[in-house]
């Protein structure tokens, strides 16, 4: 067995998408190989509806799938092709837009008002960049739930874990998508594939993502009142981290325990050229793309 090292661990940082939809980004829109194959991460949570409600109205995608969980709240969708429905909370929707679709995804609190969930894109290889668009949509009551002997528990979304295969198929990236809750002080190491790119976002507690004996953290260097110093830092609420190669990795959840989401996916290695929510492979197939919006060829009849 080979533990995966922290390559990084960083803050996703605000940012106001849609019609004003106040999130989190994880990554997105930087550097495409930094987590190839996923593309994005957001996390959109809030209190208050005027943080949510206006949510993302009709626009498009290309060459992608968006993956949406839900935690809390619901999110009612639509699209070109005259698909409906609610996301309520637990629920997941994978969407292949492939050639093209238009879409519109409205979130809406719960009783309290709250809304929570995350959107993942992932890469289509340039085999499947045009293929005909698709959804799955999976209520959280499909969704398998394993409780290992120490309390640890894992949704499975996608992928095999634990003896268990999540309810999405057909997936381009072959991804394994797991929500996983430690409970606090206690330290689980987690079986993941070798050759697949690996990243884990906190969303509840702290956890030290490394070897480590006690919930310590993993040392790291930071600007401290415009100093260099190192710290030990444990991973908690909003927090990426990005791994590199190895088949397991190591959680020591902190005093509050952790729940985070494991993710991981075979590497595509082609050339990405995207404008926003559409990705291609080269600027020529975006420029089309681009001129199928404007003249309404965009969405492709189906076959």
């Amino acid at each position: 067995m080979s533990i995966r090292p922290v390559l990084e661990t960083r803050q996703s940082q605000p940012f106001v998408e849609g019609a004003g939809v106040h999130l989190h980004r994880a990554f997105g829109f930087t550097n495409p190989t930094e987590a190839d194959p996923f593309l994005l991460f957001d996390d959109f949570r809030g209190d208050d509806p005027a943080d949510y409600q206006a949510g993302f109205p009709w626009h498009p995608h290309r060459g992608i799938e968006t993956i949406t969980y839900v935690l809390a709240g619901e999110v009612e969708h639509g699209d070109s092709l005259g698909n409906r429905g609610t996301l309520g909370a637990g629920s997941v929707q994978w969407m292949t837009a492939g050639s093209g679709i238009l879409h519109q995804e409205m979130p809406r609190g719960n009783v309290a008002g709250q809304m929570h969930g995350f959107q993942l894109w992932a890469n289509l290889p340039s085999d499947l960049k045009m293929t005909a668009p698709r959804y799955q949509d999976i209520s959280g009551s499909d969704i398998p739930e394993v409780t290992d002997d120490d309390g640890t528990v894992a949704r499975i979304i996608t992928g095999q874990f634990w003896g268990q295969r999540g309810p999405v198929d057909g997936i381009a990236a072959d991804p394994q998508y797991l929500d996983i809750t430690i409970p606090p002080g206690v330290k689980k190491r987690l079986r993941v594939d070798t050759y697949r790119q690996t990243f884990a976002y906190v969303f509840e507690g702290a956890a030290a993502f490394a070897e480590a004996s006690a919930p310590q953290g993993v040392l790291l260097e930071k600007e401290v009142g415009g100093q260099d110093v190192n710290i030990r830092d444990m991973s908690g609420n909003r927090t990426l981290v990005r791994f590199g190669t190895g088949d397991e990795i190591v959680v020591q959840a902190g005093e509050e325990g952790v729940r985070f989401l494991l993710i991981s996916g075979a590497p595509i290695r082609e050339p990405v050229a995207w404008h926003g929510p559409i990705v291609m492979n080269t600027r020529a197939e975006l420029q089309t793309a681009m001129a199928e919006l404007r003249n309404n060829t965009f969405i492709k009849p189906a076959h």
